[in-house]
């Protein structure tokens, strides 16, 4: 195979491309606390939670983002190793983050 611009082949199925591999940086903080931060810019006036400081190598970040968003019933992603959370109820939040044992602080508007 030397067209390396090859996608799908009759003979192997779908070819994935090799990525490489993306590095993200993780903002820890040296108090130990995670944030919790909202933000509305780029999202046309709509809120969302930023939960940042989390460590990936201690925890998983996608079960705990799929918790989250069950017991708020909202909507939300992660991206770059930061839970994004639709809606703008910070308390219910920091609370569940809490009762996860974790220490959180509001941070921003």
């Amino acid at each position: 195979m030397q067209d390396s611009n090859l996608v799908y082949s009759t003979d192997f199925g779908r070819i994935e491309q090799e990525k490489e591999a993306k590095t993200v940086e993780v903002k820890l903080f040296k108090d130990g606390f995670i944030r919790i931060e909202r933000q509305t810019k780029g999202r046309k006036g709509k809120g969302v939670m930023l939960v940042i400081g989390i460590d990936p190598e201690k925890y998983d970040i996608k079960k705990l983002a799929k918790t989250i968003k069950s017991k708020m019933g909202q909507g939300g992603a992660v991206k770059d190793n930061v839970i994004e959370i639709q809606g703008d109820d910070r308390e219910k939040l920091k609370s569940i983050l809490e009762n996860s044992n974790f220490k959180v602080k509001l941070a921003g508007g």
